[in-house]
């Protein structure tokens, strides 16, 4: 098996760090709104990358957060006069309602941020005595970008390059203008929790790192996310998870496209904006999953309800096959031309081959969904 390793850009021959067995962590949501159809295609792919893993016989322990403390959850809780666990609750307990309405599986760890804050505390402190992280005045404490000389190892990205033009937030309780928060001072009514720093709450970078190191320990063998997350998500948690503990974060990383609908950026200014759930209500999950396994995980993927319709339409058409092949099956009689049917078997076992070939080279969706439409146009064709 070939898996396509954003942080080196190429495929790599996928080789488990324990023999048989899969760690795996993807970034859930942050609770505070119902997901869209882009959230969705990576909840979706991940959800077929697992399920192959499993398939090929790997034991896979997967983990998947809920973001349910954040910027935006406080700020949609203060316009609709609510605490932010309200607006929380709310919407984690909707997304995983509107999985299961996917057909994605639950993961086998789902941490909360809120429920994790010890593991933060202490992943800061570390990095702090190791001098990766410093307290600011006002209660702040920064993670030092410079002290990780491996930072960019995820994303590709040059500090020097990123000094460069960059659109950095002026802050004066900072050392460097790219360190990032890994605790931030409690502000009037916002939630916030005890700590050396005094009261306060995670840096959204540091609460994926904490969970990863809890429920999986590092380095894991995969770690995926939309490619929105690669920086500076996903680069900020390597570098915290490298300098508290010495060692690898990921082996590989994955990053799903972006999804595109009609061909232009998913907006509600432009009224193309659709939410998973909006989407199920009007199609089936397994339409959906069928038109985004069409498209390469990593590729931008268009959406379209014409494109969603056919899906359906070519759901239909694989289902009558399947019924008819069952019809057959249970008719069949002695005289049965023994030679179309050996033909049969013969391009059955070849389709089996193929779509293994194209699954184990980094989860090639679009080939394996080519060789079981040509499968049933086979099949069509063996039944007449």
């Amino acid at each position: 098996m070939r898996i396509y390793n954003s942080a080196t850009h190429k495929k790599e021959e996928f080789q488990p760090i324990e023999s048989g067995k899969v760690r795996m962590y993807v970034c859930g949501p942050t609770v505070y709104d119902n997901i869209h159809i882009g959230n969705a295609r990576t909840f979706i792919s991940f959800d077929v990358i697992r399920r192959w893993l499993i398939a090929s016989g790997y034991e896979v322990t997967f983990a998947q957060n809920l973001t349910d403390v954040d910027d935006k959850i406080i700020k949609r809780a203060n316009e609709q006069g609510r605490t932010a666990a309200e607006v929380a609750t709310e919407f984690s307990d909707k997304f995983i309602g509107v999985m299961r309405a996917a057909n994605v599986l639950d993961p086998d760890v789902r941490p909360r941020a809120t429920k994790e804050i010890g593991p933060m505390i202490a992943m800061i402190k570390t990095l702090i005595e190791q001098g990766h992280a410093y307290a600011a005045d006002n209660g702040d404490v920064y993670f030092a970008v410079r002290s990780d000389p491996n930072y960019g190892q995820v994303s590709g990205r040059n500090i020097d390059d990123l000094m460069v033009g960059a659109r950095i937030e002026e802050n004066e309780d900072k050392n460097d203008p790219l360190d990032f928060a890994l605790w931030k001072a409690a502000k009037p009514g916002e939630p916030s929790w005890p700590s050396p720093w005094g009261e306060g709450r995670p840096g959204w970078h540091t609460e994926c790192a904490a969970m990863v190191h809890r429920y999986l320990g590092t380095p894991i063998d995969i770690h995926g996310g939309g490619s929105d997350l690669a920086f500076p998500h996903h680069e900020n948690e390597c570098a915290q998870a490298t300098c508290a503990w010495h060692q690898g974060f990921s082996n590989t990383w994955m990053h799903t496209g972006m999804l595109l609908v009609d061909g232009e950026k998913m907006s509600k200014s432009l009224g193309n904006f659709f939410t998973l759930a909006e989407v199920l209500e009007q199609h089936s999950a397994a339409a959906l999953r069928l038109l985004m396994l069409q498209t390469s995980y990593r590729s931008p993927l268009d959406f379209s309800w014409e494109r969603l319709e056919g899906a359906e339409n070519s759901l239909t058409r694989i289902a009558g096959t399947v019924e008819n092949l069952r019809w057959a099956a249970n008719h069949a009689t002695a005289d049965a031309d023994e030679a179309a049917s050996e033909a049969f078997a013969a391009k059955s076992a070849e389709t089996r081959a193929t779509f293994k070939e194209c699954m184990d080279d980094d989860f090639n969706t679009a080939g394996a969904m080519g060789a079981v439409f040509g499968f049933v146009t086979e099949c069509n064709q063996y039944l007449e």
